[in-house]
């Protein structure tokens, strides 16, 4: 999902410069759980030898970061909100070769 007309500003800081907050929608989040693939696990087993960036891994990641990012949105846009401030995002290991992405924010609405 991209940012679109409809789609609520998301900012890590905890106003909107140059508008107000007019109501505070409440807590959104989103997140998602990626396990590794033994084909990735061969490459960045000779990656570890020869040395250089695991393609493979930073891929997984990126597309985990996506997906839980994409999945706050809609948790806003289901609220109605213009802006998502405050947004963190938290990564954490469940299983060896699983890791869960996390990312969450407070959905507001803005004036005018």
């Amino acid at each position: 999902m991209t940012l679109s007309k409809n789609s609520p500003l998301i900012l890590t800081i905890e106003t909107v410069p140059g508008r107000e907050i007019i109501d505070v929608l409440g807590l959104v989040k989103g997140s998602t759980v990626r396990a590794k693939h033994v084909g990735a696990d061969i490459t960045a087993a000779l990656r570890n030898i020869v040395g250089g960036e695991v393609k493979e891994y930073a891929q997984l990641l990126a597309g985990a970061r996506e997906q839980a990012k994409d999945r706050m949105i809609d948790d806003a846009q289901a609220l109605g909100a213009d802006a998502i401030v405050g947004v963190r995002m938290q990564t954490s290991a469940i299983q060896n070769g699983a890791s869960e992405v996390v990312f969450y924010g407070t959905a507001v609405r803005l004036g005018p």
